[in-house]
């Protein structure tokens, strides 16, 4: 087995406050995004002359998603503030998708479980390719990476 690299996260919380109550489909993604993150993960922020690994807390403040990163030892690396604007229409269609998914799974047919399904993963990538592209230049992260973020901002983003 290969030693991971130092250009990853090994621990990542959510603030408490900015959590909503979601139903137990949301809590799952929640806890598999963040186990599937810490165990595959390529993160770095640009510009650290440090390594890593890093922590990350992820929080919502004045309308803005704020990644606060510091190094396995606590110290502080740098915290980043994102307009939340952007991630709106993506999250809300992703969340409308998913309700849908929920309810297919009921009731649907095995094919418009399927259609339904592909259409949340098409969603999920797109969320995915912003967050990559708000991030340039703040933080590298590979796709995979940004898919995982993406999964937990909606878990923050909207609250119940």
């Amino acid at each position: 087995m290969s030693e991971k690299s130092p250009s990853r996260l090994c621990a990542v919380t959510l603030d408490d406050s900015s959590i909503g109550h979601a139903g137990p489909e949301i809590d799952h993604e929640r806890a598999t995004a963040i186990w599937d993150l810490i165990e595959d993960n390529s993160f770095h922020p640009c510009g650290d002359p440090g390594a890593g690994p890093y922590k990350l807390h992820i929080s919502l403040m004045d309308n803005r998603l704020v990644f606060d990163i510091k190094r396995e030892s606590d110290e502080q690396v740098v915290q980043h503030h994102l307009s939340l604007t952007p991630f709106r229409k993506v999250v809300k269609d992703y969340f409308l998708i998913c309700e849908s998914y929920y309810a297919a799974i009921r009731t649907a047919s095995p094919s418009q479980i399927e259609a339904i399904d592909m259409g949340r993963r098409g969603t999920h990538n797109e969320g995915s390719e912003l967050l990559q592209e708000r991030l340039k230049g703040k933080i590298d992260v590979d796709f995979d990476t940004a898919r995982r973020l993406f999964t937990l901002i909606c878990a923050l983003h909207w609250k119940g």
